[in-house]
């Protein structure tokens, strides 16, 4: 049997092999995998950057001299830091291991996320956290504070519908051009979905009952960011995006598995899913093709111009949202934001 990974709930001897197999395999199965791999990379680096710092393994619980240790290397630019700085000198091996990008200061919710990845692992451990401890409580709320910043786009530019018209004028007549068209067409018509929902639908996931009669089809996504297993609504398609998506499963021959699939050289569709990178790589060919620069947009460009678009056309964000399945209303409304301050009258009070 494959071991647990080391986040997972360390053995109690209150319990019984078969209770902590059962209370291990609870915490896979109600535990996104999209937050599962998080974890394991999140964990991967705090291990290397104690490895390094300290020449020690974690321990469970951590103490919280090694908590703030680890605030206090991520809080500040390193580039200036003396070359025998203990911090920046951790930072290099980090970066020689693959594991950390520069010397400059990391963005705050990338240290947040590291944080709230290592208190979940006390958590499933029933430990104490050391992130709980007043001075490391503080120095985090300043650490955060001093390297607030405006946070970056996920995406360069939203894709928006007249975005997505030039992508989809590149998809011509070969069963990748076909797969290609239904994707776009899926992922930013059903409410902007994310990489790991798209490569995540199943041919079973797609209702063609209605599509006969009223060109409709019906869409069920297992889980989402936002939402657990059996909690996601049904999401729908119409007009172009519905016949684009029935179109590709024809082509395709998609009778079961996954609805998005490599295709090879030789136009064949093949059985296995498409991996999250290889919609990117989608995403990235077609603007090129477009005549776009291939950094343009990124595939997070879909769902933010999904919204973005909605907000140009008038329509009310609270039936975006039941598309896009945002969970925060603030969340939805920048984009919205985003539009209304460019079409307010008061920035042409110059002329």
């Amino acid at each position: 049997m494959k071991p647990p990974a080391p986040y997972l709930p360390a053995a109690t001897p209150a319990l019984s092999q078969a209770d902590q197999e059962a209370l291990t395999d609870l915490y896979v199965r109600g535990t996104p995998a999209n937050t599962l791999r998080a974890y394991e990379r999140d964990l991967r680096y705090v291990t290397a950057w104690k490895a390094a710092r300290f020449g020690s393994a974690l321990d469970w619980p951590e103490s919280a001299p090694i908590a703030l240790s680890f605030i206090l290397d991520h809080a500040r630019d390193l580039n200036d830091a003396p070359e025998t700085d203990v911090a920046r000198e951790t930072a290099e091996l980090l970066i020689a291991q693959g594991l950390r990008k520069s010397l400059s200061c990391p963005a705050p919710s990338t240290l947040d996320r590291r944080i709230a990845s290592w208190l979940a692992f006390h958590r499933m451990k029933n430990l104490t956290s050391p992130f709980d401890a007043p001075q490391v409580k503080q120095a985090r709320a300043k650490a955060r504070r001093a390297a607030a910043r405006s946070p970056a786009p996920k995406s360069t530019h939203p894709i928006t519908r007249d975005i997505l018209e030039l992508l989809l004028a590149t998809c011509r007549g070969s069963r990748r051009d076909c797969r290609d068209r239904a994707l776009l067409m899926l992922s930013w018509a059903s409410g902007g979905r994310r990489r790991s929902e798209i490569t995540g639908l199943m041919r079973e996931d797609v209702s063609l009952k209605e599509f006969d009669k009223s060109g409709v089809v019906w869409l069920s996504l297992l889980e989402t960011k936002t939402t657990q297993k059996g909690e996601t609504p049904r999401l729908v398609l119409k007009g172009r995006a519905a016949q684009a998506l029935v179109h590709w499963i024809e082509i395709g021959g998609i009778e079961d598995g996954p609805l998005f699939r490599p295709v090879s050289k030789a136009d064949r569709v093949l059985k296995r899913r498409l991996s999250p990178d290889a919609i990117y790589q989608i995403v990235k060919h077609r603007l090129e093709q477009a005549g776009l620069p291939e950094d343009f947009a990124s595939p997070h460009g879909l769902r933010s111009g999904f919204l973005t678009q909605a907000a140009l056309d008038g329509a009310p964000i609270q039936a975006a949202m039941r598309l896009s399945l945002h969970r925060s209303l603030a969340q939805a409304q920048k984009y919205y934001d985003d539009v209304d301050i460019a079409e307010n009258p008061a920035t042409d009070l110059l002329g």
